[in-house]
């Protein structure tokens, strides 16, 4: 069976992106007003066999334009930032800097204060290698910071693959799911999302963290990647989540080599068909420091935000980041150079 896909190409910004909106010679990239594209990649697959051909703009990629509503109430007209926020002993990026309750509080107070839109708490280690913690050590972990940050009137992620976790994390006020294995690690975790009503985040991981690191193979990472991910909305919707409730990840780093993971970043438009928000989380992850040669993941600051302006570029809705405050600054500017009304001195 032959399957199609279109990836946007000719991206435009600002005035001249609605411009040439205006003038049905442009798209509206994942719904952004200020980003659109002229021209489209087309795809077809049968099997082993890819065909691609570059074609003029056309109307009809419905799912590529249609606006994202808001995410646990957040516009998703500029890039969201979701600050990191670790309460586990091994997180490979702070060395379990922040992994007692206070500790993550604190942790997640600044980095709202540097200009995070949502803060990502999470219990569980997912670096490769790692092995499952039980759920009541995550519970632990988790809840008395999830608690303290949405009282503090915080728009609260929970980063997990527990139903049992996903479930106290939104009693204790989390808004948002972001789940690694994208709600397959456990059969009850479709029904428990769809009973809580909140956005959830599908994320791709090739095999779970202990292995996905092992021998990650792909007949062509993108076209794999957005297949299993669009599976997996369907799954969502057919379960009662309504599409403007799922955002899906291409999991950098997560069961992909080093070049399966600069393949994902030079094709993401190819996730605005999915129809819904696209978030990527790339920030000091191992292929940032082959890049580099930055082998200390908490220096990884720069290679990491030339890597979320990218993303950004290419019209991702969040953008997933442990160092906020030079994310935040290298976006201001980004994104007054690509459409200059937008900033006003």
């Amino acid at each position: 069976m032959t399957r199609t896909y279109y990836r946007p190409l000719g991206l435009c910004y600002g005035s001249d992106a609605e411009r040439l909106i205006a003038s049905h010679r442009a798209g509206r990239l994942g719904g952004h007003g200020a980003i659109g594209y002229t021209l489209v990649e087309l795809i077809r697959r049968d099997g082993k066999s890819i065909d691609r051909d570059i074609i003029p703009y056309t109307n009809a990629l419905q799912a590529i334009e249609t606006p994202r509503g808001g995410f646990a109430g957040l516009a998703m007209d500029v890039p969201a930032i979701m600050g990191i926020v670790n309460v586990t002993p091994d997180s490979f990026s702070d060395g379990g800097q922040h992994s007692t309750s206070e500790a993550g509080v604190s942790h997640g107070l600044a980095l709202a204060a540097d200009g995070a839109d949502i803060l990502d708490v999470g219990g569980e280690s997912t670096r490769p290698g790692s092995d499952a913690v039980a759920v009541e050590e995550e519970l632990s972990r988790v809840i008395p910071v999830v608690r303290r940050l949405s009282n503090a009137g915080h728009v609260v992620s929970v980063d997990t693959r527990k139903p049992a976790v996903m479930r106290e994390a939104v009693t204790a006020g989390a808004a948002i799911i972001n789940d690694v294995s994208a709600l397959q690690h456990d059969p009850d975790s479709l029904r428990i999302v769809a009973e809580l009503k909140v956005p959830v985040v599908l994320m791709h991981a090739q095999g779970d963290p202990r292995t996905m690191q092992l021998n990650p193979h792909y007949d062509d990472v993108a076209l794999d990647v957005y297949d299993q991910l669009e599976e997996r909305v369907l799954a969502c919707v057919q379960a009662g989540i309504p599409r403007s409730h799922i955002a899906v990840d291409p999991g950098i780093g997560f069961g992909k080599t080093f070049r399966h993971n600069l393949e994902l970043l030079s094709q993401l438009t190819l996730f605005h068909g999915l129809g819904v928000a696209v978030l990527v989380g790339l920030s000091r992850k191992g292929f940032v420091g082959a890049l580099t040669g930055e082998k200390d993941a908490g220096k990884r600051v720069h290679g990491s935000v030339g890597g979320a302006v990218q993303a950004a570029l290419n019209g991702v809705h969040i953008l997933r980041a442990h160092d906020v405050k030079a994310t935040v600054e290298a976006l201001a500017v980004a994104g007054a150079a690509t459409d200059p009304r937008s900033t006003e001195f």
